[in-house]
């Protein structure tokens, strides 16, 4: 199989690929041009709704486009960018997280519901108390325990975010005392502090087991460390260290978790032994696409494990509108995955 296109009629961006019922469910991001200025936070990526695609064979069906399942003006906290998110099915219900940036000018993560993976999705009013950051993936282990893996720098301003010597969640760098949140100042250079000084730690993205009802956070979210090929956690100036588009997955009982390096443009992988980690890295998955970086998942379908990405190339990365991909990956008998090609 040669790498697909699965919507060539709209501009979508950051598949999370899940199935449900026997079917494949694509839950993208939905790029528009909204004549904003290409900056290094994001900004002109103004997303402000969601569709779901389904499929029921992905390799050759085009898409079902099952419409509209959420609006940001149907989210009270919402002001706008609705970029990447994730469904979980617990208790035949399924729980759409995702993120959005509120009236506060921040990004949180918000909760919504359905009956059906389709939707539609009704919002709760206010976000997931102490919720930062961007980029949600919601994991189900095999004990029906949920997980929620998150972060991004730079726009996504996991940067601001500083653990408390309490142990209570992280704290971000200019939000009110609501929701246990802490005032600490402006945020820092992120271009000046956290990659040229290539000995200083990596910041991480964040790990957090949801609540059973899928609704809050059960604990202070932690840090989701990645150890490089001495096992050490990664410095900043490792190009393979975490940037954005966390991913789960399990397979043959080990976790996988798999990012985007963001700006050295790589898409890599590691593997740990519990939903928390630590995760060791193990290699590149896919090298550098048209459109500065890409959002994944990773997903078996039909005895067949699929990597689902975006790039630019059908908008010619003028306005860097996405395009959303599929192709078949394969894993070696060490349980290593096997490196694909962008074609």
């Amino acid at each position: 199989m040669k790498p697909r296109y699965l919507f060539p009629s709209d501009y979508m961006a950051d598949p999370s690929a899940n199935v449900f019922n026997g079917r494949l469910y694509i839950y993208p991001s939905h790029d528009w041009d909204a004549g904003e200025c290409f900056d290094d936070d994001g900004g002109h990526f103004q997303m402000r709704d969601y569709h779901v695609l389904s499929f029921g064979d992905v390799e050759k069906d085009e898409a079902t486009d099952h419409g509209v399942i959420l609006d940001v003006d149907q989210v009270k906290w919402a002001e706008k960018q609705m970029w990447d998110n994730d469904v979980v099915e617990k208790d035949g219900k399924y729980y759409l997280i995702f993120s959005a940036k509120g009236y506060d000018g921040v990004f949180h993560l918000g909760v919504a519901v359905a009956d059906k993976p389709e939707g539609p999705f009704v919002p709760q009013d206010q976000p997931i108390r102490g919720s930062f950051s961007i980029d949600p993936s919601v994991f189900k282990d095999d004990d029906g325990q949920v997980y929620c893996y998150f972060g991004g720098l730079w726009g996504g301003q996991l940067q601001w975010w500083r653990p408390l010597p309490n142990g209570k969640a992280p704290v971000l760098g200019k939000y009110g005392e609501e929701n246990g949140l802490v005032d600490l100042g402006a945020a820092p250079d992120h271009k000046g502090e956290l990659f040229t000084t290539a000995d200083s730690p990596a910041i991480n993205s964040a790990v957090v087991r949801m609540s059973d009802d899928v609704l809050q956070f059960a604990e202070a979210p932690r840090a989701l460390v990645v150890l490089d090929a001495n096992g050490e956690p990664m410095k900043a100036g490792n190009p393979h260290r975490f940037f954005e588009a966390s991913w789960m997955h399990k397979y043959n009982g080990k976790y996988y978790f798999s990012y985007s390096t963001g700006d050295s443009h790589m898409l890599c992988y590691a593997i740990g032994d519990n939903p928390y980690g630590p995760f060791k890295y193990q290699g590149v998955i896919l090298d550098p696409v048209v459109g500065w970086t890409t959002h994944h998942s990773i997903v078996e379908y039909k005895g067949q494990w699929y990597l689902f990405y975006h790039d630019c190339v059908p908008s010619n990365d003028v306005t860097h509108l996405r395009s959303l991909k599929v192709q078949r990956l394969f894993y070696n008998e060490d349980g290593t995955i096997q490196k694909v090609i962008n074609e």
